[in-house]
């Protein structure tokens, strides 16, 4: 669907609230899939301009086969629960950008686990269409139990009653990750997923490449 920038906080939250009854919270989506695109943002320091990134990976050997980057400026003003509206044009330009397309999405911030129930993850797959994981590094909302010390180890990630994620645990003995579904995925899978994606650190391989190209991107870009 057309992405239109909202001219308000008003209009924002009313696109928030039509856009979240489009989010398919089932799935299961793709439990094998060839590729996944990784998406972050960076942000020069006094928050004015920002790169963001997409870099697609082979799913079987984590090695990076396409890149975008787009940089600019933030698209909205800083408003809590509201953050997606200042990356998403440029996240979207990255990602029109591709030459190959990603079967998954792995968005570095939080699909369900908003206090909306729309996050990034959440509206990044309603305008794209594309099957959408969130993987926070600390909560956006929610209470939890730690999960076990072992990889895989996971607990529910519960607010106002409601599981939105789970806390999950990829690496021994390393502070765990906040997974939810953005869209078209379950949250089983989204876990394996995101398991397959860190054999060997913390953060998905998708995180880390997409951190890293816009981090450079910011670095070399014009004032």
């Amino acid at each position: 669907m057309r992405y239109v920038p909202p001219a308000d906080v008003a209009e924002a939250l009313r696109v928030q609230e039509e856009l979240r009854s489009r989010v398919n919270l089932v799935g299961p989506g793709p439990t094998a899939p060839a590729t996944v695109a990784g998406l972050d943002v960076a942000y020069a320091e006094g928050g004015d301009r920002l790169a963001a990134a997409v870099t697609v990976l082979d799913a079987a050997t984590l090695t990076v086969v396409d890149e975008a980057v787009s940089v600019g400026r933030p698209a909205f003003r800083y408003v809590p629960g509201l953050f997606a509206f200042r990356e998403l044009p440029a996240l979207l330009d990255a990602l029109d950008r591709l030459t190959v397309r990603p079967d998954l999405l792995v968005c570095d911030g939080h699909g369900l686990a908003h206090p909306r129930r729309f996050g990034l993850a959440c509206h990044l797959g309603v305008v794209t269409g594309l099957p959408t994981i969130g993987v926070g590094k600390t909560p956006l909302v929610g209470e939890w139990a730690e999960p076990g010390p072992e990889r895989g180890a996971w607990s529910p990630l519960r607010d106002g009653g409601e599981v939105v994620g789970r806390v999950l645990r990829t690496r021994d003995g390393v502070k765990p990750v906040f997974v939810s579904v953005g869209h078209r995925v379950s949250l089983d899978n989204a876990v394996d997923r995101v398991l397959a994606l860190c054999p060997r650190y913390r953060l998905p391989e998708t995180t880390r490449t997409a951190d890293r190209l816009c981090r450079r991107a910011l670095a070399t870009a014009p004032a």
